[in-house]
């Protein structure tokens, strides 16, 4: 197993890697939304932020193979509710955006029985008279050419009307289904940040998990993050049994993190 976790500049990082020798990348840059990091400044002004994208995204292009796939997860604010979608602009010019998938923090759904309604997982609250609560963020999937096959039934879910397995062709007598581009991962509860989860902007291991099942086990044996944080993406290749992963972090607290999680 080789899991090789640097400290240093991704970009000065990635140039040092081969071409094409990548399968997945799964990774979420910083947002530029003004996010106290320990070691980087989250504040950059919109064109040299958008400049800086362009950078690291070009050395993820160089590095993925053609048929590779770049989960990118990306979130917005209230007074920056354009920046994902700019990001996604920007990064047209090298890959073909193939899906854009729909992280769900938290949700409110009927009750089974119809009788009210249930709440689930875990969302910061904004305390305004104009925006409402965000519970989403997005995870944009950039391919070389939009034609990178995925293992849609890795994450798959069963038919609600069983009917629909004998009536559709496509299912082949199964039922399993694709889950689609909403997927509901929550948050783990926490009660000290400090110690259990000590980074201001993580995604959940599980989210990472799901990246990687659908980009395909067989399919992947390399995966990179640039922005490793504090090794969630490094936890879900762990536990996905993979065997090459190259992760890069400026912070040597969160790196020191993250190699302490993989043990």
């Amino acid at each position: 197993m080789s899991f090789d976790l640097r400290l240093g500049d991704c970009v000065a990082g990635m140039n040092q890697l081969c071409a094409e020798s990548v399968d997945l990348v799964v990774t979420s840059p910083p947002y530029n939304l003004g996010i106290r990091y320990s070691e980087y400044a989250d504040t950059a002004d919109r064109a040299s932020y958008l400049h800086w994208c362009g950078g690291w995204a070009a050395q993820i292009r160089r590095l993925l193979n053609p048929s590779g796939s770049l989960f990118l997860n990306i979130g917005a604010s209230p007074s920056n509710p354009m920046l994902p979608h700019e990001i996604a602009l920007r990064l047209r010019e090298l890959f073909v955006l193939q899906n854009t998938i729909h992280w769900i923090k938290a949700i409110t759904l009927p009750n089974d029985s119809g009788a009210g309604e249930i709440s689930r997982g875990h969302f910061k609250p904004i305390n305004s008279p104009r925006f409402l609560n965000d519970c989403h963020e997005y995870v944009f999937h950039f391919t070389p050419n939009g034609k990178t096959p995925l293992d849609r039934l890795a994450l798959g879910v069963p038919y609600q009307d069983k009917s629909n397995i004998a009536r559709w062709g496509h299912t082949g007598g199964h039922d399993r289904r694709c889950r689609g581009n909403t997927w509901f991962v929550p948050y783990e509860t926490i009660q000290q940040r400090e110690k259990e989860r000590p980074h201001p902007a993580t995604f959940p291991v599980q989210l990472a998990v799901n990246c990687i099942l659908l980009h395909g086990l067989t399919r992947t044996k390399t995966m990179l993050d640039p922005f490793l944080g504090i090794g969630n993406s490094a936890l879900a290749a762990q536990r996905c049994g993979l065997t090459n992963f190259t992760g890069f972090e400026i912070d040597e607290k969160y790196l020191a993190e993250a190699r302490r999680r993989l043990g």
